[in-house]
Order: structure tokens, then sequence, then C-alpha cells
């Protein structure tokens, strides 16, 4: 899925958290959109295995006879992500802490899965985005667990967190799923092996990402039953200044219509195989 950065009437109540997002390392990888054609990721996807040597953990596959490689180096390199350092997680007091600041209502018995309908809608906003965007999640999103509660936090309080390794770990639990396999991070996949490179005449059936699109802007704005009923601004370490920003050019954001907007599932011998993004 491709973040929506745009600023306008339509969204004037969530122009902070965007300009936030827009100026954070994150945009590139939120922002990008390379030509991905199904058949390079499920070739990928289908023979990709992990080989774990003295210099780490490699994600080896082939894609149009050639052998490719992933890792958590390349990942960060290629998505611009400058995250070698980043926190992985963060005391479970000092989680719960920053989410309650955040407008969250921690309970007594608090488990790591947080609801994103407690949080007000600019809050909703940014842990949508990267649920959607950037996280290995394929089950439902109202749920999240503490990697992106831990990854909130961070951003919110302008620290580091790895999203590269977020990111790799998701594919290497992905790899050793033995029932099913999800064709995901097909974007990432794309960049990360520069794929569109090495495209032949036979590659036609092209992936259409999908789009966040303005709509979502009237969807996070409508509370869930599980809202705290506080609305809480960004804290002040957040706020952008007119003229601020990351450095790093995104791309221009084009809404699709409605039928390219959906995920496409194929089959891959006689296992469902779903593509995500």
């Amino acid at each position: 899925m491709v973040a929506i950065l745009e600023k306008g009437e339509f969204n004037t109540d969530f122009h902070p958290m965007v300009d936030f997002i827009a100026a954070s390392p994150l945009r590139y990888a939120l922002t990008i959109k390379p030509t991905v054609f199904v058949s390079h990721i499920r070739q990928f996807w289908s023979t990709a295995r992990i080989e774990t040597t003295d210099e780490g953990t490699h994600i080896l596959a082939t894609v149009d006879g050639i052998q490719r490689t992933v890792s958590e180096a390349s990942l960060r390199r290629n998505l611009k992500l400058r995250d070698e350092d980043g926190i992985v997680s963060i005391p479970d007091t000092e989680l719960f802490e920053n989410l309650t600041l955040m407008g969250y209502n921690i309970s007594q018995n608090q488990k790591l899965t947080f609801q994103k309908g407690q949080f007000s809608h600019q809050w909703k906003y940014l842990i949508h985005t990267i649920m959607q965007c950037l996280s290995p999640k394929s089950t439902g999103f109202n749920e999240f667990s503490s990697n992106i509660a831990t990854a909130l936090v961070c951003l919110a309080t302008n620290r580091t967190y790895n999203f590269s390794k977020m990111i790799f770990d998701g594919m290497v639990k992905n790899v050793n799923n033995k029932v099913s396999k999800f064709l995901m991070y097909p974007r990432f996949l794309t960049k990360c092996l520069r794929m569109s490179q090495f495209v032949q005449i036979s590659h036609t059936h092209q992936y259409v990402v999908p789009f966040h699109t303005k709509k979502l802007f009237t969807t996070l704005r409508v509370n869930s039953p599980s809202f705290s009923g506080r609305i809480v601004p960004l804290f002040d370490t957040m706020l952008i200044q007119q003229g601020e920003g990351s450095g790093t050019p995104t791309e221009p954001h084009h809404t699709p219509s409605p039928e390219v907007t959906s995920s496409i599932d194929l089959k891959l011998g006689s296992t469902l195989y779903m593509i995500l993004s």
C-alpha cells in the first residue's frame, strides 16, 4: 500500500500529522511506486529460502534464473531508512506511559496488543499508515501488537525505530511458513532487488499497487466504539515548521480508480497466495 501524504481542504485537521510523516525518514518507503510484475514476486516467494552465515541472515531466491539476495541491510539501503542503530523494543512501563499520553486507556491487566480505535483521528492516521504500508501484518487492521506500538512511541519521541528489522523479520517468518506464503512487500522487493532492470518481454502482468485515497481521512474521523474520548494533539517534538523536511524526494500521488485498489488473489500450485503491500 502506498501512503497518501497530500494536504488540502479535505483533511485540514490532519495537516500536522501529514507534515510530520512527510518530513520523516519513512517518506521514501511510504511513497515509492516501482513497476511491479506479478511473476517476479511469485517466483521470489516460491523459491525463497533462509541462509544464515557468520555475516548474518539472508533470504535467497531465484527470479528469472538469477539468484537474488535480500537482507536487513539491503532493505535499509534501498528504502533509505537509516535505522541501523534503531530501537527494537522498549520496556513495557515506558510503552504504556507514552501510549497513555497519546490518549490510550491502558487497562490494569494490559496485554501487548492494542486497539487503533482508542486513539483520536491524527494518531489513527499515523498508526494506519505504519500498519498498512510498512508492517508485515496480514490480519485485521484495528488491532496491533507491541512492535507497531514501539514504532509509534519512537516516532512520537524523536527516536529511531528499526523498521528495516521489522520488515526483514516479517519476510523471514513468511519464508518459514510451511502452510502458505503471502506474496508480501511487492514494492520493497522490486526496489531492493532492482528487478525492473531485468524485465523480460514475457512479463506483461503488472501488479497495480493499491493507494490510500482521500476517503481514508473521512473514515478515520469516525470514532470507534472503543474510542477513549480524548482528542490528543501531536507531541511538541513532532511539530514541523513550514519549510522543514527530510530532504528525501517523494513521488507524486495519483488516486487510482476503485477497481484497482483491491488486493489481487493468485494461486500458485494448490495453495492460495495473496499479494499484500
